[in-house]
């Protein structure tokens, strides 16, 4: 069965930071299979593309909104199953359940965009609440 779990949301002051981390079983989370995307959910409100990871033919790309940009970190962990997003410089509006999502090679994560329909691996989310 494959699935994903994401862990080390929190509470967190204002300027802050945080990694979350989505670990993978029954499958290998391996970029060179699948895109990988990050997800956030505030109350009250749809469900957010944040970034994703991707290699595509020749060439990889990675993907931000642009509210997050220079704060937020997608990466693989070498030698392990898992991804993390490292949040820096978090914001009261950064406040949401996290999910990290999976979608097939080739789908899902495009240079300058995410297309979250085609995300088709889901974890159960975790909570980022910030705040003073």
């Amino acid at each position: 069965q494959e699935q994903l779990v994401e862990f080390g949301g929190g509470l967190v002051q204002p300027g802050g930071s945080l990694r979350l981390s989505c670990l993978a079983s029954g499958f290998t989370l391996d970029l060179d299979y699948y895109a990988i995307g990050w997800f956030r959910q505030a109350p009250g409100k749809g469900r957010e593309g944040v970034a994703c990871m991707s290699v595509g033919v020749g060439k990889g790309y990675s993907y931000y909104v642009d509210s997050v940009k220079g704060r937020f970190t997608a990466s693989r962990e070498k030698g392990e199953n898992r991804v993390s997003l490292k949040m820096d410089n978090l914001k009261s509006e950064d406040t949401a359940v996290y999910y990290c999502a999976a979608a097939d090679a080739g789908y899902g994560c495009y240079e300058g965009r995410l297309s979250r329909g085609e995300f088709d691996r889901w974890g159960q989310g975790t909570q980022v609440t910030v705040a003073s």
